[in-house]
């Protein structure tokens, strides 16, 4: 009767049917989403079916370090969510495992060329742009007009008053970095990190933290996804944001299964449900998550940033989801940027 009811509801979420084994016993999900999300997500799928899920909170750089370093004896299952190119990275060193789902031609193009880049390693499934949060009260009360283009950054009235995540733990800071070499080529955008680093005054572990800061008013801008500048005021915290006027780069928040993950059958289950239009509603309505959903039928999130209506470059996710191109832009920064005293 256990089996007959998990395969129902299983049914019921859009997810193929599993054997037997996929509906008990232990799933490790690796999680980079916010931490309500990756809750929600957990229990609804172990409400589902049955199997118990550990989940484990982490930003997508430090996902990807711990995936390398248990390479060869691997502890986690699925890898849910975090910016796409160092999914791509773990694909193309083989670190996760070719699977198609039965879902996947419910997705969005972009959730497609995710795959197609991984060579079926990893997907996407949610989108969201690089832009400007503000505390709009810290910037009435200096007198100070909020950023509208990367250029503005470097204005005086912005000196100390901007926060960025660090590129060697951080997803979303990476994305910022490719970002502006494709927008202006390397040299011209490490000339420019170079002269931001003087307004800044932390790099945050995490691609949240920043605009989690302007929220608390212990800073007026961040360089954050403009979803999550939504999500702050959502809350009721005096937050806005801006896109760069010269455009801008964006993510595609990815999943992707681990190879020789202990748990499978279980991860490839997880990967079914995550793709359905039910469980990426759950971003928005339980962890009021504002991303772009891959499913075509999950709806855009009330007051979400509309992708379809901002400037955005021509990401390059192939050049830089690649191993060569994100240690070197890092190892760049390490130097160039990390090592500069504040």
């Amino acid at each position: 009767m256990r089996l007959l009811n998990a395969l129902t509801a299983m049914t019921m979420l859009g997810v193929a049917a599993t054997p037997a084994m996929a509906l008990e016993g232990n799933l490790n999900v690796y999680c980079s989403v916010q931490v309500e999300w990756c809750e929600a997500i957990a229990t609804e799928f172990q409400k589902a079916t049955g199997v118990n899920v550990n989940m484990t909170q982490k930003g997508s750089g430090e996902v990807l370090a711990q995936i390398i370093a248990e390479g060869e004896n691997p502890k986690g299952d699925v890898w849910f969510g975090g910016t796409g190119d160092p999914h791509l990275i773990a694909a193309a060193s083989e670190l996760t495992e070719i699977y198609e789902s039965p879902n996947l031609a419910n997705l969005h193009e972009w959730a497609h060329q995710q795959y197609g880049a991984a060579s079926g390693r990893s997907v996407g499934i949610y989108s969201g742009a690089i832009g400007f949060g503000y505390n709009t009260e810290l910037l009435a009360d200096k007198g100070v007009e909020p950023p509208q283009c990367w250029a503005d950054l470097l204005k005086p009235e912005y000196a100390g008053e901007i926060q960025m995540a660090n590129p060697n733990s951080s997803g979303t800071a990476y994305v910022v970095i490719a970002t502006l070499v494709q927008l202006m080529g390397e040299e011209e955008a490490f000339a420019y990190l170079k002269a931001l680093h003087s307004s800044i005054n932390t790099y945050q572990r995490s691609g949240t933290g920043p605009i989690k800061a302007v929220g608390r008013g212990e800073t007026s801008v961040s360089i954050s996804f403009v979803h999550d500048a939504v999500t702050e005021a959502n809350a009721g915290f005096p937050v806005g944001y801006s896109i760069p006027c010269e455009g801008t780069g964006y993510e595609v928040g990815s999943m992707s299964i681990i190879s020789g993950a202990p748990n499978e059958e279980n991860a490839r289950a997880f990967y079914d449900y995550a793709l359905t239009a039910e469980a990426q509603r759950l971003g928005y309505e339980v962890a009021k998550q504002l991303q772009m959903p891959s499913n075509k039928d999950a709806p855009l999130p009330p007051n979400a940033p509309d992708l379809s209506k901002i400037t955005l470059i021509d990401y390059d996710f192939r050049t830089f989801g690649a191993e060569a191109a994100r240690t070197h832009l890092i190892s760049r920064w390490d130097s160039e940027i990390g090592a500069m005293p504040q």
